[in-house]
């Protein structure tokens, strides 16, 4: 089986670092052969071994760009440059704490985080809502989704607001990571309320593989000396263990 570990880069919120760390903290977590592929409209500083493609054009307009992380279903192509085989798609904003490996064996034409689960302070009776911050899947399996979505972008722009509820609604099967996998650093390691202030956020467990940062803080805030988050689940930093990882694995 081809493995490909896909991620996505546009526009300037996120620098080349942010590639290069999950690049290298990739290869120190995933065994045998692999492809790293980013899609994006700037590859300026990736290190080698990056492979970089242009992000497809699937007939977005600007503002699309902008809310709702809509060109990710450009990696639903029929024919994405060519790649074959299974697709691990990883956000910028992650963090690789564990073995990858299982990530690509694990059973199921698409794969994603239940958020409904799992990233709610109380997961009783939650019903399954699709992350798609981290998500396995067979290259050229799903274009249909793509075609169905070209047919009239702002019709389901409207009605979807954001991209993960279109894959949801338009992928008939999908399973979802064990709980453990994927973690939330705001439900999962993040303090209540302000005591991030006075207590730094917990470390991730060790059967945890990715860390998900969605939305604030972004993981550069955690190297830095300042206040990050939104009150009033605001902390100080810097985070030593996530400073750690982030020199482990090159970044400035």
């Amino acid at each position: 089986m081809e493995r490909v570990v896909l991620c996505m880069k546009w526009g300037d919120l996120y620098s080349a670092d942010y590639v290069n760390v999950l690049y290298h903290a990739v290869c120190a977590n995933l065994k045998g052969p692999f492809r790293f592929v980013c899609l994006t409209d700037n590859a300026e500083g990736f290190c080698d071994g990056v492979e970089h493609f242009p992000i497809p054009e699937i007939g977005l307009s600007e503002s699309h760009w902008k809310h709702g992380a809509w060109p990710k279903l450009s990696v639903f192509s029929a024919d994405l440059y060519g790649l074959k085989g299974r697709a691990l798609f990883i956000d910028m904003d992650t963090m690789i704490t564990g073995p990858l490996d299982e990530m690509f064996e694990y059973p199921g034409s698409f794969v994603g985080i239940d958020t409904g689960e799992n990233w709610k302070f109380s997961t009783t009776g939650n019903p399954p809502l699709l992350g798609t911050g981290i998500f396995a899947f067979e290259l050229g399996a799903h274009a249909g989704i793509l075609k169905k979505f070209q047919t009239d972008c702002d019709g389901f722009v409207e009605r979807d607001v954001i991209e993960q509820v279109y894959v949801q609604n338009e992928i008939e099967e999908i399973e979802f990571w064990p709980l453990e996998w994927v973690h939330s650093f705001k439900y999962h390691l993040r303090h209540s309320l302000s005591v991030n202030l006075l207590i730094p956020p917990k470390r991730p467990a060790s059967t945890t593989k990715i860390v998900a940062f969605h939305g604030d803080p972004r993981p550069i805030d955690l190297i830095k000396t300042k206040i990050w988050g939104v009150f009033p689940h605001i902390g100080r930093g810097p985070v030593q263990w996530f400073k750690d990882y982030w020199s482990k694995y090159g970044g400035q």
